[in-house]
């Protein structure tokens, strides 16, 4: 039987009621497609699976000599590059190539196939020679290479695409789906107020290009602008839809608009959208950034199928609600449904080891970046070199961020910040200059740091240079924060006159935090006369805070003045300020432990008081004598020693002992600075037992190592 073009291409495009053979000799004949849909508009080439399917219709085509029609081979060129999925690129090509005039729709086909397989530049580099061979591109080519310029933020070369629509004598310019393609372009490559002229010129709009400029002004971060344009939605009764929402519940989450949330969260319910997995988890992540994690929880549970966004957005609420040893408990759970983490989840649950000095789970982190080859992006890099730092290891901390492929200035922001903490002042320094070599603009976080590096390193010279150049160099007015730097620069070196002289020149009024500082610098070098005047400012300031008195009356105490310590205890007593509690973190095995000053809550604290009696004899024979002002204030007699040895840093340090290999480092992370005795003890327990002890208070890491701390006593 002969066949003709038209009469394959009726094959191709509408399915006969039988299967089709494509050979006639017995021995050969093989079946390409043994069932055909019901769909008339469905073509037979849909149902070829495979490439090996697709390449038997082709050798036909090829035998029959109509591999140049274009009405028949077109529909080929389109299973390959848009329907089968193990069908290659370079398949593709080498049947458009040996097309000898392929025409708008083969371009077309090509272009699409491109963009989806990936590979946008591709299809910007077809479209060019579409124009060069003058082949007159149709209504269906610019939604299809506007979206490949889409997918690469090239709103250069989608401006230049979009001029050609206007030349073009055809009336292209004003079809919706070219608007559409337009206006998606435009937002996705930030190019938001020329989206939103073209989205308003625009005579009728879909749901989808509501949707296309919802989600560029997400992109952008434009939260404001999501609000104004779903107001108008709602006032304009266009009827919005699922995506719709997500898109305004992420600009919920993101200025912590609840009030807009909750009626978003009761539409949902009302309408029974409740069993769309991807708007209840956007209702979850609104919530959690709300604050509203119980509720974000409960959500979260009734969830049938749960997504690695899902996981992500709950993970990411605790961690900001700063409840991190339940997002890192819940990552845990996470890992057993075998549900692979991605960047979001990561930087969540580094976030939260950094926080509670998890160094094992956060390295954990660390090993399943590198062996599953993710992408080291800014966002992730960064938060390992924060993780890292916070955790006291900062040499390690370095290394990640000598190996990130890029850096912002946040990124050298935490790495000098974490080196500051760690005492390491100059080396800080250093690596602000780098950033200054490498043209990286400093902001005003990054100011904090480098003053903190001075204050910890005694750089008062530096210092003063870099507090000087903020405002001079990179036009920064130093915020309260960085006027605390220097008192704390100047305190710590002794200096307190001329702490306190610049805090009274300040140009902005001194909190409490500023007279808490000079207090604290004033207790140190035991000037009384500015640490009494610090202590009424402060409480001028603020409600009165326990650690304010107890600096002062551990001044007093430290001068011999014992009747003013004591008055002043009495005083707190009177007025009911009590000292607030010690807690302190341990990670044993890849469990985070909580324990809290006279701990009468953890379940093996029989197990942790007799390791710590134990700790506390055999240090005393050791040379170690308690401190008893540092004991609680209502304790009285022998119940004063009894109370400073069951500090929560105590407790944790022992436990680490008796649940550790000997010779392991112990870390420790508290949420209070260290008082005087227990940083006393911890260095004759270092000796003693012959371990390192990492501590990381509220101030900075103490590494404790042979009778010794890497702070030399000055924090």
């Amino acid at each position: 039987m002969k066949v003709n073009a038209h009469t394959l291409a009726q094959f191709l495009f509408q399915p006969p009621q039988m299967a089709l053979t494509l050979s006639t000799s017995p021995a050969t004949t093989k079946t390409v497609i043994t069932h055909f849909p019901q769909n008339p508009k469905t073509l037979i080439l849909e149902q070829c699976k495979t490439t090996r399917d697709l390449n038997q219709v082709h050798a036909h085509l090829i035998k029959t000599r109509f591999v140049q029609h274009p009405s028949v081979v077109e529909p080929l060129l389109e299973s390959v590059t848009l329907l089968v999925s193990d069908a290659t690129v370079e398949y593709a090509e080498s049947i458009f190539c040996a097309l000898e005039k392929p025409d708008s729709s083969a371009y077309n086909v090509m272009i699409r196939g491109y963009t989806k397989k990936g590979l946008p530049e591709k299809a910007i580099l077809l479209f060019r020679q579409m124009i060069e061979h003058m082949v007159e591109p149709d209504e269906f080519t610019f939604p299809s290479i506007l979206k490949a310029c889409s997918r690469l933020n090239a709103s250069r070369e989608g401006e230049q695409i979009h001029t050609h629509v206007l030349k073009l004598q055809n009336g292209f310019g004003s079809k919706e789906f070219v608007e559409n393609a337009l206006v998606f372009l435009y937002a996705s490559c930030g190019r938001v107020n020329l989206a939103r002229q073209m989205f308003d010129e625009m005579s009728k709009r879909s749901a989808i290009t509501w949707n296309s400029m919802f989600s560029g002004y997400v992109r952008g971060g434009y939260w404001q602008e999501v609000f104004g344009l779903f107001r108008k939605m709602v006032e304009m009764n266009v009827g919005f839809n699922e995506v719709t929402l997500i898109s305004v519940l992420t600009a919920c989450g993101r200025v912590g608009d609840l009030e807009l949330g909750e009626w978003i969260s009761e539409y949902v319910e009302v309408k029974g959208l409740m069993n769309n997995a991807n708007l209840v988890t956007s209702l979850v992540d609104m919530y959690a950034k709300c604050g509203r994690v119980d509720i974000a929880s409960g959500l979260f549970d009734k969830l049938c199928t749960k997504d690695v966004i899902a996981w992500s957005a709950m993970i990411s609420g605790y961690s900001q609600a700063n409840q991190c040893k339940e997002a890192l408990s819940l990552f845990h759970e996470m890992q057993k449904t075998n549900v692979e983490p991605n960047e979001v989840t990561m930087v969540s649950v580094l976030s939260s080891c950094a926080v509670l000095g998890a160094l094992e789970t956060g390295k954990w982190v660390h090993s399943y970046i590198k062996k599953n080859n993710l992408k080291l992006t800014v966002t992730l890099g960064t938060a390992l070199v924060d993780f890292y730092a916070k955790c006291g290891c900062v040499d390690n901390a370095i290394d990640v961020f000598r190996v990130m492929p890029s850096r912002n200035v946040w990124s050298w922001t935490v790495l000098i910040q974490g080196l500051a903490n760690d005492g390491r002042g100059r080396r800080a320094l250093e690596f602000y200059n780098l950033m200054l070599k490498e043209k990286v603009v400093p902001n005003d976080v990054t100011f904090i740091a480098v003053l903190c590096a001075c204050s910890h390193a005694g750089l008062v010279h530096e210092g003063r240079g870099l507090f000087a150049s903020m405002s001079r160099d990179f036009g920064i007015e130093p915020r309260i924060e960085h006027y605390g730097c220097v008192v704390d620069m100047l305190g710590r070196t002794g200096l307190i006159e001329e702490a306190y002289q610049f805090i009274k020149s300040m140009p902005i009024k001194p909190n409490a935090v500023i007279w808490r500082t000079l207090l604290a610098s004033c207790k140190v070098h035991k000037h009384v006369e500015i640490g009494e005047e610090s202590l009424k400012n402060a409480i001028r300031s603020e409600p009165a805070h326990s650690g304010d008195y107890i600096l002062l009356s551990n001044l007093y105490a430290s001068v011999g003045r014992s009747d003013d310590a004591t008055s002043l205890r009495n005083e707190m007593k009177v007025l009911g300020i009590k000292k607030n509690p010690g807690c302190s973190y341990i990670e044993l095995d890849g469990i985070i432990h909580e324990l809290l000053a006279e701990d009468k809550w953890h379940e093996e604290l029989d197990e942790i008081y007799r390791a710590t009696e134990d700790m506390v004899e055999r240090i005393k024979l050791a040379g170690y004598v308690p401190n008893i002002a540092d004991a609680r204030l209502d304790a009285e007699g022998r119940e004063k020693e009894v109370s400073i040895s069951h500090h929560s840093e105590k407790l944790a340090i022992a436990f680490g002992l008796i649940r550790t290999s000997p010779g392991a480092a112990i870390r420790v992370s508290k949420n209070l600075r260290i008082c005087i005795d227990c940083h006393n003890a911890t260095k004759v327990v270092s000796e003693v037992y012959d371990r390192e002890i990492i501590i990381r208070d509220r101030n900075r890491f103490h590494h404790f190592k042979d009778g010794s701390c890497s702070c030399n006593d000055f924090w």
